[in-house]
């Protein structure tokens, strides 16, 4: 049972009516994460309408039984429940506009959510093949004399959300075996967090007034996740940012992540994928400020013209990129050109390529590729069209396997191998543009990194001389047998600890 702690009474906000809510009963949320409990002043939640859970778009369901609809305080079961619900409703009403209608979860009409899976200083979406069940699983942790619940924070239920979202719409970036699909995936929700904070009326006049419209500065809106942060900072210091899980302000430009290491401090950028996530995370926001800064209005209208408009251009841009092992410049590419069709007509397309570019996701002659490329894109239909003709799953491929420590010779995994629409790479940090890697040489650096991480459950097909196992090490990904074949699935995206292991 939650830990009581003292809290402010909760205020009225004009924060949304959540689907379903045709009630003048309100309960009691947090607009955004509820903050380190260090800073002052302390967050105070605020009031809004009951959410429905069950409702369309994009219907959910929590496993605990729902309290009746009241002004809970933070720190009981109650008010983690419509904390979650709250932030959950609000992500799918705002994804649900977005998406092809018809989009339905991978796992089913309805995603499944648990408030408390166990202890742990973590939160993840999985599909169930590793003996969890399918859905969203939230922890506990106490620390210092108080008790953490992930899924009390807008910030990481929108992020998990997220991952069930983009596997819905694009289902084969699950399993490719490749460092930049993981890491769009952590993008993805961390993107997701974001726009789904601008969704509450009255914190969007607190981002006009904390950046004075500048949506660019660090801010309560950059930072991500800063109670986790700061709970997951207390046991390992340079796991995670000084002020919060992850910045979306961050200066990191892109890097051939095959050449980074698999793990590095927060400070650095590593090919590990919550590291590597954050160069995408970083042009999104350089991307939302330079679309508020065309709106018509600089106000809070403003900002739901520019989340709305980000997000179909990005959503967009994936539907139409190819699964290859340089992903981030597939979907930079396809974001820009989508961006030059309906209903935008190039209207953002500087504030896109130059977002790209600045941040080496797109080369120069990339970008000088796009500008003389005509656009394909015709708005919201041709990005439907192009994903209903992508297959389902990507193909495998065989790597060497001994030096894993399997009992076989090789490891059968997805390799990211669809053809290109668009010949793009992303920026050296040499002269000229990277040279792109095969999916084959992809996969087998990836597949090395989740080894040295830990993160394999290799069950039984260990070698009893060589394997090598760290049982401490949360599992993403398993190693399983078809036709007599080893084959490496996923198991879940991890979104707790980051770079380091608890």
């Amino acid at each position: 049972m939650p830990t009581k702690r003292k809290s402010r009474k909760p205020r009225k906000t004009s924060a949304g009516s959540p689907a379903g809510a045709g009630t003048s009963v309100l309960v009691a949320c947090w607009q955004d994460d509820p903050g380190d409990p260090a800073s002052q002043p302390v967050l105070m939640p605020i009031q809004v309408p009951v959410p429905d859970p069950s409702a369309q778009p994009l219907p959910f369901k929590i496993a605990e039984k729902t309290p009746p609809p009241s002004i809970y305080q933070p720190g009981t079961a109650q008010f983690l429940y419509y904390a979650n619900a709250c932030a959950l409703r609000r992500t799918a009403d705002f994804w649900g506009s977005v998406v092809p209608s018809g989009t339905q979860w991978e796992i089913g009409k309805t995603l499944p959510v648990n408030l408390d899976s166990g202890v742990d200083l973590n939160a993840f979406y999985t599909r169930g093949d590793g003996g969890d069940s399918p859905g969203l699983h939230f922890f506990h942790e106490a620390l210092g004399g108080r008790v953490f619940f992930s899924g009390e924070s807008p910030d990481v239920a929108c992020h998990e959300m997220g991952h069930a979202i983009l596997d819905a719409v694009r289902p084969q970036l699950f399993d490719a075996q490749t460092v930049e699909a993981a890491a769009f995936h952590e993008s993805f929700g961390d993107m997701t967090a974001l726009l789904s904070a601008l969704q509450v009326p009255s914190f969007r006049e607190i981002l006009l007034s904390e950046t004075g419209g500048r949506l660019k500065r660090s801010s309560r809106f950059s930072r991500l996740a800063e109670q986790l942060g700061a709970a997951i900072r207390s046991q390992e210091s340079d796991a995670v940012d000084p002020d919060c899980l992850r910045n979306a302000n961050n200066s990191f430009f892109y890097r051939d992540p095959q050449t980074l290491p698999p793990s590095a401090p927060a400070s650095s950028l590593s090919s590990e994928p919550h590291s590597f996530s954050r160069v995408f995370t970083g042009a999104f926001l350089d991307i939302l400020a330079g679309i508020f800064a065309l709106q018509t209005t600089q106000d809070s209208d403003g900002i739901v013209q520019t989340a709305r408009a980000a997000a179909q251009i990005l959503l967009g841009g994936i539907a139409n990129a190819a699964v290859v092992p340089d992903f981030y410049s597939q979907v930079a590419g396809n974001m820009v050109q989508f961006g030059d069709g309906g209903p935008f007509n190039g209207k953002y397309h500087d504030v896109l390529k130059s977002a790209f570019v600045r941040r080496g996701i797109l080369s120069l002659q990339a970008a000088s590729t796009i500008s003389k490329t005509k656009s394909q894109a015709k708005g919201m239909v041709a990005a439907t069209e192009m994903r209903a003709k992508q297959p389902a799953k990507l193909p495998k491929a065989a790597i060497p396997a001994s030096h894993f420590g399997l009992n076989q010779s090789t490891l059968q995994v997805h390799v990211a191998s669809e053809p290109r629409r668009l010949a793009l790479s992303a920026s050296s940090n040499l002269l000229g543009p990277v040279e792109p890697r095969s999916s084959q040489n992809a996969a087998e650096s990836y597949t090395e990194d989740l080894f040295q991480r830990g993160h394999v459950d290799v069950g039984k097909y260990a070698d009893p001389e060589s394997g090598m196992s760290r049982a401490f090490s949360f599992k993403t990904h398993m190693v399983t047998e078809e036709a007599g074949q080893l084959v490496l699935k996923r198991i879940t995206f991890n979104c707790g600890f980051g770079n380091a292991d608890i």
